[in-house]
């Protein structure tokens, strides 16, 4: 079984409740991951968690004791742009280059989908742009790469036998969104014509991007509590440890 750390995945939310001649404002903390860690935790992983705000103060200098690391939903200036950096001028380590290491070194990781990851709304995630994305198994596009789905589109399994997803069976629940990239290892799954499960090897590492959502909103209520989703992470990070 693997250790997973799973980094991002977390906002704040500010809203303006205006009433009339008042107003009033309001904030709300969320994290969406824990279906994904969840599922991890039955099929017997052991998973950490480190959401999005604290990784200035609290990304690991050294990634060796875990197994996969996971990325979900959160910019590479949150990794670049360390606050003594950004507010004092100090130099800082680049933690997209400690990330593309550990996989060279032997590690694994799983990039996901979201409004802030591959490249993102408005192409301000800009992993594209950072070390890591030599390691990634996709090529990140330089701009705005939302592909919004609001109808619903069913992914496709193109290659059923694969030991990531070969326990996943029947028909897929829709998905409302994805990110496009441009597949550059095996695509195993897509959704809408797009690239959505790839998998492929950096150095003596492995790596998977699954470019829509672990959570809603792309990723709907139906998809969450599907039995295949805990049967797809279940089988993704086992084949990122080499358990197959």
């Amino acid at each position: 079984m693997a250790h997973v750390l799973l980094v991002g995945e977390s906002w704040f939310t500010y809203t303006t409740h205006q009433k009339g001649f008042d107003a009033f404002a309001s904030a709300e903390y969320t994290e969406g991951g824990a279906s994904f860690l969840d599922a991890l935790r039955e099929y017997g992983h052991e998973t950490s968690y480190l959401p999005s705000h604290l990784v200035d103060r609290e990304f690991p200098d050294e990634l060796a004791s875990y197994d996969v690391v996971a990325i979900s939903d959160v910019g590479a200036n949150t990794f670049q742009l360390a606050s003594r950096t950004f507010t004092r001028s100090q130099p800082s380590p680049d933690r997209t280059e400690t990330i593309r290491a550990y996989v060279e070194n032997g590690g694994a990781l799983l990039t996901i989908g979201g409004y802030l990851s591959f490249s993102g709304i408005d192409a301000k995630a800009r992993w594209g742009r950072t070390p890591l994305a030599a390691a990634l198994p996709v090529e990140v596009l330089d701009r705005d790469d939302r592909v919004e789905l609001p109808a619903g589109a069913v992914p496709e399994v193109r290659a059923p036998g694969h030991p990531a997803v070969s326990a996943v069976a029947g028909v897929w629940p829709a998905l409302l969104g994805l990110n496009q990239v441009t597949a550059r290892a095996d695509v195993l799954v897509e959704c809408a014509g797009h690239p959505l499960l790839i998998t492929g090897e950096y150095g003596s590492g492995r790596t998977a991007a699954f470019t829509s959502d672990i959570a809603p909103h792309w990723a709907p209520p139906e998809f969450v509590s599907w039995p295949g989703y805990g049967q797809l992470w279940d089988g993704v990070v086992r084949w990122l440890h080499k358990e197959s």
